[in-house]
């Protein structure tokens, strides 16, 4: 059951005084995002996230459920209560932590510019004029937005729901290449070997976190301690060994 506890300090020690932990925390996610939350051949979600998630929902000893929303208009359904949380392949970005709030930043993200592997484009410069695309909503059109030069070079930026739909339309050829998250894109690129290539990895560095509303103190801190603790005993280690085959998770503070 949901109840009253005080943490913090100061104005914030009175704010969390009146909240109280949610019975259910309802979180959004982008359902085609391998491999942070993707569906597998038999429809059930998995992913890194949906794990940490999971394991994170036994130590609050608060259920969750998993509800696949627009990714473009995430902010929105955080701020409409269709959603509690945020949390799937999530990147902190300044414009975004205007909107939201979010947990302690556990792992490591950049922005790779793939393209095939029989492509004669080896380089950023090499796209000039041509198509390229990308996840609308996605951090990658943030990484846009901060190489205007690169962007201004382009005939056509493509902006797909989801990076899986842009990388089908790369092997056969609609486009010119793909600037996508470094975790989807190194997934999707070992699972068909040989047919893609990395041309740039400089395009952005960035690190995930969870997003909250704001008002929403005493579950952020509640989540933070619970990060910490997966970060500190092992946890997030073997889920990434489990997913990425390396640990790409990043000590939580």
């Amino acid at each position: 059951a949901a109840v009253t506890m005080v943490a913090g300090c100061g104005g914030n020690a009175n704010k969390q005084a009146e909240q109280k932990l949610p019975d259910k925390i309802v979180i959004g996610l982008d359902d085609n995002f391998p491999p942070m939350g993707f569906r597998d051949d038999s429809g059930q979600l998995v992913g890194f996230d949906i794990d940490l998630a999971q394991e994170a929902s036994k130590r609050l000893g608060i259920p969750v459920e998993f509800k696949p929303i627009d990714w473009d208009s995430k902010e929105a359904a955080l701020k409409s209560k269709q959603v509690d949380m945020l949390w799937n392949g999530l990147t902190i970005t300044d414009e975004r932590s205007q909107q939201i709030a979010f947990s302690k930043p556990y792992m490591n993200n950049a922005q790779l510019l793939v393209v095939r592997a029989d492509s004669p484009i080896n380089d950023r410069a090499g796209l000039a004029g041509k198509v390229i695309g990308t996840q609308e909503g996605s951090s990658s059109i943030d990484a846009l937005e901060k190489n205007a030069e690169f962007k201004d070079s382009l005939a056509e930026v493509k902006k797909y729901g989801d990076f899986v739909n842009a990388f089908m339309d790369l092997e056969i050829g609609r486009i010119d290449g793909i600037l996508v998250d470094s975790v989807v894109g190194r997934y999707y690129m070992a699972k068909k070997p040989g047919k893609f290539k990395v041309i740039d990895d400089k395009m952005g560095d960035e690190k995930f976190g969870v997003g909250m509303r704001k008002e929403d103190t005493l579950l952020q801190d509640k989540l933070n301690d619970v990060l910490k603790q997966m970060s500190e005993d092992g946890t997030m280690t073997k889920l990434s060994r489990k997913w990425f085959n390396e640990d790409i998770t990043i000590k939580v503070q």
